[in-house]
């Protein structure tokens, strides 16, 4: 349990989206409040969720089953605003009338009955570098300037350029715009893989867990709503398919995988038009998520 004291005193910001996030840290120092300590903390996610299943997957390949337990929420929210009721006495007791969702992810203190962070990027960073150990470093100090370049390339080249491409018409010049941004960001990934196993190397990172649960999400939602030209487009990458297969065999991932979740969450949360593209599946999820499951078994 390494790394440098950190602030953790939980304060609220509004995210991209405008829901607020609440924002605590981990730390190292016994007087900083939150420190990192065995069976003190607890996960609370939904594997719908992309961000949620980025979480499980990283507490998986770090192995806290016996540190930092986790309790699974529906795919699809049940209270108020797409909030979760269970989760509700959590916000109630960390932002008193808190104005969003009680949504997850949620890192909560057994300690104190309250939230310290709903922000994904740093409960992935603290489960790493607090509660890691002598482990798989997800967050090699060499790397981190790579790992967060990879995660805006996810965020804004494939996943805002795949929603926006979905949300116009294939006449329109904006739509093209869009999957010119998505497929170049593919292409340059595509590229990356020519000569490797993982993003930055031979070992597993964050990158590669931010990367592979993107490409769930563009296989399994984004692609509703792209035609089918536009989808043969985004397969014709065979060595990322291939990367994003593999790891869906290994335990840490594709044992997290809600497929059925993933689309009931998508459903009951979009209001957009299906295209001709969502009758052709890139990847069959279903085959290597069950590999994973057999291996996981051994």
């Amino acid at each position: 349990m390494s790394a440098t004291s950190q602030t953790t005193t939980s304060h609220t910001t509004t995210s991209q989206t405008g829901v607020p996030s609440l924002r605590g840290r981990i730390g190292c120092d016994v007087r900083s409040g939150h420190y990192a300590v065995p069976h003190r903390y607890r996960l609370h996610l939904s594997l719908s969720c992309p961000d949620c299943l980025s979480i499980a997957i990283t507490h998986s390949l770090l192995d806290l089953d016996d540190v930092l337990p986790v309790t699974l929420l529906p795919a699809v929210p049940d209270g108020p605003g797409a909030g979760y009721t269970a989760l509700r006495p959590l916000y109630e007791a960390s932002s008193h009338q808190h104005p969003g969702p009680a949504a997850a992810p949620v890192l909560s203190d057994g300690w104190t009955g309250r939230i310290v962070s709903t922000h994904a990027p740093d409960i992935l960073r603290d489960l790493a570098r607090q509660f890691g150990g002598d482990g798989l470093d997800l967050y090699p100090h060499h790397a981190r300037n790579e790992i967060e370049a990879v995660a805006r390339l996810c965020e804004r080249n494939i996943n805002e350029a795949a929603q926006h491409a979905g949300r116009l018409g294939i006449d329109s010049a904006d739509h093209e715009t869009a999957l010119g941004t998505l497929l170049g960001a593919l292409d340059s990934l595509e590229q990356r893989l020519a000569d490797r196993d993982h993003l930055l190397g031979g070992e597993l990172t964050a990158a590669d867990v931010q990367l592979w649960v993107t490409l769930v999400q563009l296989d399994t939602v984004h692609r509703w709503h792209l035609d089918a030209a536009a989808v043969h487009r985004i397969a014709d990458h065979p060595r990322l398919w291939s990367y994003a297969r593999r790891l869906a065999a290994h335990p840490a991932f594709g044992s997290h995988l809600d497929l059925d979740g993933i689309a009931r969450r998508h459903h009951a949360r979009c209001q957009g038009q299906e295209a001709a593209g969502a009758a052709v599946q890139i990847v069959d999820w279903t085959a290597s998520s069950a590999a994973a499951l057999r291996s996981g078994r051994r």
